[in-house]
């Protein structure tokens, strides 16, 4: 995802390689990593495609099968390998991703530890935002989910960029000999709190913390520790709302009946029909009566509430 060799830099223009990672896309709920190999070949719904036929061409191309259906092979980006990574444990989704990032002021250059390293969903936007000079150190007290963490960043080339270590945060805190080197810590803990004295001592002055907590009683017991040595405590919960917008042919006397109908209730003293959380452009095809109409909806399967979002900042000494 972010390889250190320059001819391998990441763009949308490199052109692919035998070895290399990248997202199938079938459509927007339907993707899936593949390593590209050009003796294998891949089968789906669609058909047969064959990897020697990927070989050469640059990221973004729509490739077809042998009966004609298409997908498109993508970069493995941190948006696109959050939504299709292994599940080790629940992870952080892009809508607090992009928050944390960007609360915890994480720039190119800086040095980030985060606990913990669960699936690698966030760990994977970290190492982006810090590279190319930049570090992310990570522990998780479950030695299996560090080892496939490890192979994830492999894979996904950040490997030069994370550091991977078991070890027990909330037990017995962050290693010695990162004290005083970190602009940034994470916490995705249980029992947060326990890790907030350890963290404090691996900031840097005017350094931010961040917790991510399901519960509102793990936040409220955090935030009486962070007092002692933080300020600007803050807390957020990320509700992201997507809209699906597609094209949709209606009949053209049906929606003049309709709107007759409307006109009519307009003379009456009830109520008037609303059209909620829908916004809707119609195109007229005056070769037939049909009507193109593009509409916009909340999408019915979106996520509601997954945790709280902590923030504060270390008090520099005077």
């Amino acid at each position: 995802m972010l390889p250190t060799e320059s001819k391998k830099a990441l763009s949308f223009k490199r052109c692919i390689e035998d070895g290399d990672l990248v997202i199938v896309y079938e459509r927007h709920d339907v993707m899936k990593p593949v390593k590209v190999s050009k003796d294998a070949v891949l089968q789906n719904r669609f058909g047969v495609y064959k990897h020697s036929d990927w070989i050469g061409k640059p990221l973004g191309t729509k490739v077809f099968s042998n009966k004609g259906k298409f997908v498109y092979l993508l970069a493995p980006t941190p948006e696109l390998w959050t939504l299709v990574l292994s599940h080790r444990t629940q992870i952080l989704y892009i809508a607090d991703i992009s928050f944390v990032v960007m609360y915890l002021e994480v720039v190119p250059g800086c040095v980030v530890l985060e606990s913990g390293t669960g699936s690698g969903s966030l760990s994977t936007s970290l190492a982006r935002a810090v590279a190319p000079t930049g570090h992310v150190y990570s522990f998780d007290f479950h030695e299996q989910r560090a080892v496939s963490a490890r192979e994830d960043f492999e894979k996904t080339g950040i490997s030069s960029l994370v550091t991977v270590e078991v070890r027990d945060i909330q037990g017995e805190g962050f290693p010695e000999k990162l004290s005083g080197l970190a602009d940034s810590v994470f916490l995705d803990l249980p029992q947060p709190w326990l890790a907030v004295p350890s963290a404090a001592k691996m900031l840097k002055q005017d350094g931010v913390l961040c917790s991510f907590s399901p519960c509102i009683e793990q936040v409220q017991r955090t935030c009486e520790v962070l007092r002692s040595d933080f300020i600007e405590i803050r807390t957020f919960e990320v509700l992201l709302r997507t809209y699906e917008v597609k094209e949709v042919k209606m009949d053209t006397s049906s929606m003049v009946g309709e709107s007759h109908e409307e006109d009519n209730e307009g003379m009456r003293p009830c109520k008037r029909k609303h059209r909620s959380n829908e916004d809707v452009t119609v195109s007229q095809d005056n070769s037939s009566n049909a009507t193109s109409v593009v509409m916009a909806r909340p999408c019915s399967e979106a996520r509601g509430h997954t945790g709280y979002l902590t923030f504060a900042r270390l008090q520099c000494l005077a």
